[in-house]
């Protein structure tokens, strides 16, 4: 009896928890998606990841030739939480926001379609969150 009492508790302990980190993941999105608004539009993707450390999360976009986009990168309700980086295929740096004061946001625009690679950390001393949360839009024409 004590045992099942036991694993009970444990699995109600369990599904709190990953309650929890559900809303924490919902309120770091509302962050994210004050970047990403008109003239911008969601390619409809939610990039996330959950990280500890010194973990890097990957992703993998490709963007298409004539098109601007932009990419958001957060984890926590401040700026510059999270170093995203992008490469191309062949692993080429083509981009990285640590260069800009970990910025939350930066505008791309590719003359031919590219398939890409962007990789997502968490700022070693701004740390508030483990959520890597990237999005990625489009400019509407």
């Amino acid at each position: 009896m004590k045992r099942l009492i036991f694993l009970s508790l444990l699995c109600l302990t369990g599904i709190i928890y990953s309650k929890m980190a559900e809303a924490q993941a919902d309120t770091i999105m509302r962050v994210c998606e004050q970047y990403l608004r008109s003239p911008y539009i969601s390619d409809g993707q939610q990039y996330k990841a959950l990280l500890t450390g010194d973990e890097i999360a990957e992703f993998h976009a490709t963007f298409y030739g004539g098109s601007t986009y932009r990419i958001v990168a957060c984890s926590g309700m401040s700026e510059g939480n999270l170093i995203f980086s992008l490469y191309d295929k062949e692993r080429n740096s083509l981009f990285s926001n640590k260069e800009f004061e970990n910025s939350p946001y930066w505008d791309f625009k590719f003359s031919s379609t590219i398939d890409c690679i962007i990789e997502a950390e968490l700022d070693s001393k701004n740390l508030t969150s483990g959520f890597a949360i990237l999005l990625i839009g489009f400019k509407q024409q």
